[in-house]
């Protein structure tokens, strides 16, 4: 898969926004009434868990209908930090703030992606955006106002510098998207405790990884805490890894995570939305082993559908049995 799908989601949940990687339209209210003290990270993570995902709210469904050990089973899931998608058609400062709010209450970091890039995904499942680049940059005022002091975690924009590298954006975009990834990068890091990461494909995709480094520095990479890897795919984390270090190098020694939500079976040829026979990943964690690998994360909310394909839903919409399928397949952790 070239291309991310990710939550663009209309649950009642929390409502996630992602694109063609995963787009979530985070409701304030579910957040907000959430219970932080609820929420039991893994002990070696240092991210915040949403005690109110669609998954948490699946297991509640599946008990009162007395499928108890698929309930068990989706815990997988439920109990790992997964990011946030919060949705670009909306001001996102309430769903941000309720976020920030609970993961500074549980002493974690939120972790959000921004997918709202104009002319996104370039017309294809997570196609939308925001409608101009003026309207992009007040969005991204929103967000980082809402992230204040907290500590928090962004992925910008996936898809973005990729879908330029291979085309699919039109030419004539190019430029004034990289000029608001540079701008997103610096306002965003005007919040003392975000780091920002800008997503730069997988290596599926830009198999050539020294063609995204003029287009990574054009928008602003200096600037950032790093890039990201893989998000809403399937490679696996040594390919991934070893794209990521020849990229680094190539950056200077810039850092980097990685989306390993979906990626522990790693890809299924020819397929790459929704394909069967997948698995959770690595659960999210900085223990990484590696000095310019900063993350393992969660970045493409598992469960969450590509698109219309494989009797999928429309994509970013919670699919239950895709999640219990991920579940079930991943080992006993």
């Amino acid at each position: 898969m070239s291309r991310l799908i990710h939550t663009l989601a209309a649950l009642a949940v929390l409502g996630l926004a992602a694109g063609c990687s995963s787009a979530a339209d985070v409701d304030e209210a579910s957040v907000a009434g959430a219970d932080s003290r609820r929420a039991s990270p893994a002990a070696d993570s240092p991210f915040w868990v949403d005690p109110a995902s669609p998954a948490a709210q699946q297991i509640q469904m599946w008990r009162r209908e007395g499928r108890a050990q698929d309930a068990e089973l989706l815990r997988r899931i439920a109990d790992e930090p997964v990011a946030l998608w919060p949705a670009g058609e909306i001001d996102p400062t309430p769903t941000v703030r309720a976020a920030t709010s609970a993961a500074t209450a549980a002493d974690r970091t939120a972790v959000f992606v921004a997918y709202n890039i104009p002319h996104r995904d370039c017309g294809q499942h997570s196609a939308g955006g925001a409608a101009d680049a003026d309207t992009y940059r007040t969005w991204i005022g929103q967000l980082a106002d809402a992230l204040g002091r907290a500590e928090a975690l962004v992925v910008l924009e996936p898809d973005a510098v990729a879908h330029i590298v291979d085309g699919c954006t039109p030419a004539e975009y190019g430029a004034e998207r990289e000029q608001l990834l540079a701008e997103a990068i610096l306002r965003l890091k005007q919040q003392p405790n975000t780091k920002v990461y800008l997503d730069a494909g997988n290596p599926a995709w830009i198999r050539e990884s020294s063609k995204l480094v003029e287009p990574l520095k054009r928008a602003g990479i200096a600037n950032a805490d790093g890039f990201a890897l893989n998000v809403s795919n399937f490679q696996t984390n040594a390919a991934t890894k070893q794209y990521g270090l020849r990229l680094s190098g190539d950056l200077g020694g810039k850092h980097f995570v990685i989306d390993s939500s979906r990626n522990g079976n790693g890809p299924l040829p020819g397929v790459w939305c929704n394909p069967p026979g997948r698995a959770l990943g690595t659960p999210p964690t900085t223990d990484t082993g590696e000095a310019v690998l900063d993350a393992y994360l969660w970045i493409k909310r598992p469960g969450e559908s590509d698109g219309t394909c494989e009797g999928g839903p429309a994509a970013g919409q919670w699919w239950p049995e895709y999640a219990l399928a991920l579940a079930r397949n991943t080992g006993a952790r």
